[in-house]
């Protein structure tokens, strides 16, 4: 991280402001790792109220970030409408450019990531799709979150012509490329505010907020678990990095139902409340609702536990005074 970044991050954390905690759903589609402009499967969105209900027994704010296909259900747009009338949710966007019109680029995995398209077309897209939200659901989204993490500049730039607030792109440590995204190992690990040009690099006054998900050391030493995971070459990296984590020398977790168990979650959130972190911010995606979806819930037993994992970081972050917000509640001490 940048000597400049990593102090203004830092700047962010009033040590007598009280810590928030997010909650980013990327509520989407079904179809995991297809893409296709038609043809989708909404099933997860039918366990959105069940999710709702665990937020609701601790007051907990999520902000739902949809994509295309989500906004023109009937269905969804029921439950939406209901939760925003008594503000039990905020809305944001999330943008998988292979089911979003208009549909110019050809279809494949590099054209899944944002970043690889022209910015025309990244604004053509994010555009439509706030359109969308704000005429189906009558709430203009300030949030926005790129599909497959696919952040970049020119999806910045868009974002910010657009009239977007904050981003929730950036994952730090995560290295993308081998999927034809971004690289985020050098991004702050604290909420900045940066300009479109470069999104990881924090500015002072800078047009847009950053909120990355959470991830981060279990061990209470970060500056030693960073240096020790910097190994050059993705093959590399990742086996030194196994090697560590098996040995529970190095533990990079996420604060994911999907990667992490409900205890490192805890863990984690406590570290990083020990670090002074002005927020926490749990991602995962609505595809996992449903058994067979995905790689994280296989089984309807993994699903009884993913509900649990999420209860119970939030029965957690409950008897540590930690503020529930949406994204939006960012932008106030920014």
């Amino acid at each position: 991280m940048p000597n400049g970044s990593l102090i203004y991050a830092q700047a962010l954390y009033d040590p007598h402001m009280t810590a928030k905690f997010f909650i980013t759903v990327d509520t989407e589609e079904d179809d995991w790792g297809e893409y296709r402009s038609s043809g989708f499967s909404l099933e997860s969105l039918r366990q959105l109220p069940r999710l709702q209900e665990i937020f609701n027994a601790y007051g907990a704010i999520p902000t739902y970030l949809i994509t295309y296909p989500v906004v023109k259900d009937e269905t969804a747009r029921a439950f939406f409408l209901d939760n925003l009338a008594q503000h039990q949710c905020e809305i944001g966007v999330h943008c998988h450019p292979w089911n979003t019109p208009p549909f110019v680029e050809e279809l494949n995995e590099r054209h899944s990531m944002l970043c690889n398209l022209p910015y025309a077309t990244v604004r053509d897209k994010i555009a439509i799709l706030k359109e969308e939200i704000t005429k189906s659901l009558e709430v203009v989204p300030v949030s926005f979150r790129a599909g497959r993490w696919g952040f970049g500049p020119g999806v910045a730039g868009a974002i910010n012509d657009l009239g977007f607030r904050v981003d929730t792109s950036v994952t730090p440590y995560v290295d993308w490329t081998f999927t034809t995204g971004p690289d985020y190992r050098a991004a702050p690990t604290h909420a900045y505010r940066f300009s479109p040009d470069d999104i990881l690099s924090a500015v002072p006054n800078g047009a847009l907020l950053e909120v990355p998900t959470t991830i981060g050391f279990l061990q209470r030493h970060e500056a030693f678990a960073r240096r020790a995971i910097a190994a050059q070459g993705i093959a590399q990296r990742l086996r030194i990095r196994g090697i560590l984590d098996t040995a529970r020398i190095v533990n990079l977790r996420w604060l994911s139902p999907e990667l992490s168990t409900a205890r490192e979650m805890i863990t984690l959130a406590k570290r990083s409340l020990l670090r002074k972190c002005a927020y926490l911010n749990m991602s995962f995606h609505s595809t996992a609702l449903v058994p067979g979806k995905t790689q994280y819930v296989r089984t309807q037993q993994d699903l009884e536990a993913f509900f649990r994992s999420i209860e119970a970081l939030i029965k957690y972050v409950a008897t540590q005074g930690v503020v529930f917000s949406g994204l939006a509640g960012s932008l106030q001490d920014a």
